[in-house]
């Protein structure tokens, strides 16, 4: 069995690392694995051991224009590279909606073809159908990463949820850090520089809340930090920075962690930074909206409220970080709750759609 995996942009997000995570439990099963990804930059998909890279080229522009026309340009290429490359008994397996240049020629070959889908929120709405529609047309199995995503986007195919997971190294270090005393009240966000993330609820509530640290840790780079805020005053507690591969000083150092997505623009589909601080015992504000209220039950190990409401966010806010029983419940129930999401569940049940679904094509083969 060959796994083919594509995913077009590699960085330090979510859906890339949670391929990564794939693509090193197909290796540790000996499977052989290759990956079709875009070239030129780093991130989680770079240098995993045992990952057979092919490269194609796609450039992203903040021109919506520009982008559409190398977005459609690197799937052609992946087109044409993987018409050479595919067998019919290849497993194509499809990180995000995006690649559609692969479920086109997988489907011409008569490839397996599964769809790993991470994000309901995409604009413009036409291009939005277009991709769902190849999806819905050449999935053999679709997965998602959480049960809201799967009934948002219901998909034509065989249908599993597959939760994104912790890695053991990430746990073990967890462990081993998340006992230390805190010696500040700090606010933490994780997030990409985009406006439907809440950047600008999050500056708002540093304000509101001048006697706690903020800190911002975004998926971009100093230059596009100061470009975003080149005509804002920024408050003395906040702090922003660049992209981290290392967020574990962050979520050592943290009190508390929030996601502010504006659920008008952006619905999260599972919150994977939120439960990497449930992992260090942070409680958490996220949207009442999304995949991410199946990581945070309200008034358990967290609150479910809507970002526009600083007001209620910053009362939130205010009682965990001031309420120290408050603050030891919350911080228990969301270290106990992180314990669901291990990496064995994942590897397992990830081989297990895998086998099943090459097994059902490839009778003859054991």
């Amino acid at each position: 069995m060959r796994i083919i995996a594509t995913h077009l942009l590699n960085d330090y997000s979510g859906s890339p690392k949670v391929l990564m995570q794939l693509l090193k439990g197909f290796t540790k099963k000996n499977i052989e694995t290759h990956l079709f990804t875009s070239l030129g930059r780093d991130g989680f998909l770079s240098g995993i051991e045992n990952v057979n890279y092919h490269f194609f080229t796609y450039k992203f522009s903040e021109n919506k224009f520009l982008r559409l026309f190398f977005f459609l340009y690197s799937q052609l290429v992946l087109f044409v590279k993987l018409a050479f490359f595919l067998k019919k008994t290849d497993v194509v397996y499809i990180n995000t909606i995006l690649p559609f240049g692969a479920a086109l020629i997988a489907k011409i070959k008569g490839c397996s073809i599964i769809y790993h889908v991470h994000e309901t929120s995409m604009k413009p709405l036409i291009l939005k159908r277009f991709l769902f529609g190849i999806a819905s047309f050449s999935a053999s199995e679709v997965i998602y990463v959480s049960n809201f995503i799967a009934q948002q986007e219901p998909l034509r195919g065989r249908k599993s949820v597959l939760y994104n997971v912790l890695e053991k190294s990430f746990v073990h270090l967890a462990n081993k850090n998340n006992k230390k005393a805190k010696t500040d009240k700090i606010v933490l966000m994780i997030c990409s520089l985009k406006k439907y993330k809440g950047v600008d609820e999050f500056v708002s509530l540093a304000k509101i809340n001048s006697d706690f640290v903020f800190k911002l840790v975004v998926n971009a780079s100093q230059t596009e930090i100061n470009d975003y805020f080149k005509n804002e005053i920024l408050p003395s507690n906040l702090f922003l920075y660049p992209t981290h591969k290392n967020l574990h000083p962050f979520y050592e150092e943290a009190s508390i962690i929030l996601n502010l997505s504006d659920v008008n623009s952006w619905i999260e589909t599972f919150g994977l930074t939120i439960l990497e601080g449930m992992a260090y015992g942070l409680p958490a504000i996220v949207p009442p909206i999304g995949g991410v209220v199946e990581l945070v039950e309200n008034g358990e190990n967290g609150f479910l409220i809507d970002s526009k409401d600083l007001t209620t966010i910053s009362e939130k806010i205010r009682s965990i970080l001031t309420t120290p029983e408050l603050y030891r419940s919350m911080s228990k129930n969301a270290l106990e709750k992180s314990h669901f999401f291990c990496e064995d569940y994942f590897e397992n049940e990830s081989i297990r759609l895998i086998s099943n679904i090459w097994k059902e094509r490839n009778p003859q083969e054991k």
